[in-house]
């Protein structure tokens, strides 16, 4: 069997060699399968490269691996990993500075420039010119500054968290490198020496040995801020693209952004540094040990790509071919081409944060936001719907918009997009849709409320209450459980963490009487 980890970029060049040569299985793993066939027209591949389909086919992650359908074999996503507590949400810090608004403006930023003749003539920029184009000195001193004053701090030294910005270019990492030193030394004057913030790009020799001892927490020694405490002496990692894809470093609390982005694949990669949970450990002078826990992490976007790409990205646009640039760098580290250079006053015009919730990020969760749309649009749905006829509301959707060709809807990928613990039906999904509920209720709210209405007929005693309670839940979501008790053979229980006999006795006459609510008013289905 053949394991390719980053499977997106893995397959691709002379990594291709690896999987045409062996027969077997192969499992590849990544965060951002490519799908260079969504919504692709074979007819319409250009006639000027007749290999440009078979290109496509080549890096397309879904058909390399089997899943032409464009579903992959097991999906296991950020919205999962948070809800099961494995893994956390960030907070997005939005930073705008007076610059940066007019460039993320439609109109953009404009200014007098002197052209070749010396007669000054105006030039309008937009955010993707930033450092190519023009830079700005002021600018960067203010996110510099805005990052330094509201970053999240480790908790138990008390310094700015371990943290990775993200740059233009090598030259843009490089300014902003040398600019949070001099923040840095001002600020906590004797605790650093120009190693606070260090560039790690491709062209900084040992930069790969940089990110590991980073992530092993001994990148130019331990912290001055607290003896004894293992953490990095360096605080911030300054890179363009080598630390976005498959870097391990749990203890990251901040994420800069101080670059746009306009990759999908890129925002999640990148988003995926910090969203790994970790435990901060001390032992004081006393031996006590001091715990706390990573409970969220921050992004700073400069750019607003977080509202990018809630709200501006088309997530059904066929993807591009990657095209190789000469003279660019390494792991996307751009090209330096400043034409212009902006000195005036650039102060910071907003900054909100904003908490990422268990609904995730749009970018997260895309296929039902999707259908929602269509539906809502839908004439029928919505006269049906207006009626009351709700019936007719699922028979319509069943007929004419699952399994369509356009979009392949069915009820199990919409179960999977909207992340719950159960068994979502198509009446929830429609009431939600026209507003009735406003969100799915979890498995186990579902499962009190039953509760709630078996106490509420049958009245039980106080000390009965909770022994009904487990075997209530118990009989609902677990079949083998279902199946002891209607065939009587109590002896299986022995093996079954849910239930057992004492507490088949702790139930006295209750032991019947739970199963008869069930069979009578629970809709077991749901709760798979």
């Amino acid at each position: 069997m053949v394991i390719s980890d980053e499977a997106h970029r893995s397959i691709g060049g002379n990594s291709r060699a690896v999987f045409e040569y062996f027969i077997g299985y192969k499992l590849g793993l990544t965060a951002t399968p490519k799908d260079y066939l969504k919504n692709l027209d074979p007819n319409k591949v250009s006639a000027k490269d007749p290999r440009a389909w078979e290109r496509r086919q080549l890096l397309d992650t879904y058909v390399t691996f089997g899943c032409a359908s464009g579903e992959p074999t097991f999906r296991y996503s950020l919205l999962d990993g948070v809800r099961d507590g494995c893994l956390i949400n960030p907070i997005v810090a939005d930073a705008r500075t007076e610059i940066t608004t007019e460039l993320l403006s439609e109109k953009g930023y404009s200014l007098m420039v002197e052209n070749e003749e010396g007669i000054e003539e105006e030039q309008t920029f937009f955010h993707r010119d930033f450092e190519k184009k023009f830079f700005s000195e002021k600018t960067n001193q203010i996110f510099c500054k805005t990052f330094l004053e509201n970053a999240m701090k480790d908790e138990i030294s008390g310094e700015t968290g371990k943290s990775i910005v993200f740059c233009v270019s090598q030259k843009h990492a490089s300014k902003i490198t040398q600019v949070l030193n001099q923040f840095a030394d001002k600020l906590w004057p004797g605790k650093y020496n120009s190693d606070f913030a260090v560039q790690v790009t491709s062209s900084i020799s040992d930069a790969q040995q940089m990110t590991i001892n980073f992530s092993n927490n001994n990148l130019n020694g331990h912290t001055k801020f607290l003896n004894g405490y293992k953490s990095s002496k360096t605080r911030v990692c300054v890179t363009v693209g080598m630390m976005t894809t498959g870097y391990d470093c749990q203890d990251i609390l901040n994420l800069c952004l101080m670059r746009p982005i306009f990759s999908p694949t890129d925002f999640i990669q990148i988003k995926g540094r910090g969203t790994r949970k970790f435990v901060f450990l001390h032992k004081d002078n006393e031996s006590e040990i001091i715990r706390t826990d990573k409970k969220n992490f921050k992004i700073f976007d400069f750019f607003a790509n977080y509202e990018y790409f809630e709200e501006k990205y088309n997530y059904d646009e066929v993807l591009k071919l990657p095209q190789k640039i000469k003279g660019a760098g390494i792991g996307g580290d751009g090209i330096d081409i400043d034409e212009i250079a902006i000195f005036k006053p650039d102060p910071l015009k907003t900054l909100a944060e904003i908490p990422i919730g268990l609904k995730g990020m749009k970018i997260d969760r895309k296929l039902f936001d999707k259908f929602e749309e269509i539906i809502k649009k839908d004439h029928i749905a919505k006269e049906r719907y207006k009626k009351g006829d709700v019936d007719g509301v699922e028979n319509h959707i069943k007929e004419n918009i699952f399994e369509k060709p356009e979009e392949y809807f069915n009820l199990e990928k919409l179960r999977k997009s909207v992340k719950a613990d159960r068994r979502i039906s198509l009446r929830e999904i429609i009431e939600k849709i026209f507003g009735r509920i406003n969100r799915f209720k979890t498995k186990d709210e579902l499962l009190e409320e039953e509760v709630e209405k078996f106490v509420s007929i049958h009245k039980p005693e106080n000390k009965y209450i909770y022994p009904i309670k487990n075997f209530l839940k118990a009989y609902i979501t677990d079949s083998e459980i279902r199946d002891v008790i209607e065939k009587k053979d109590y002896a299986k229980l022995a093996t079954n963490p849910k239930l057992t006999m004492a507490d088949l006795r702790d139930l006295n006459g209750y032991r019947e009487k739970v199963p008869e609510y069930v069979k009578d008013y629970v809709p077991i289905n749901k709760f798979m």
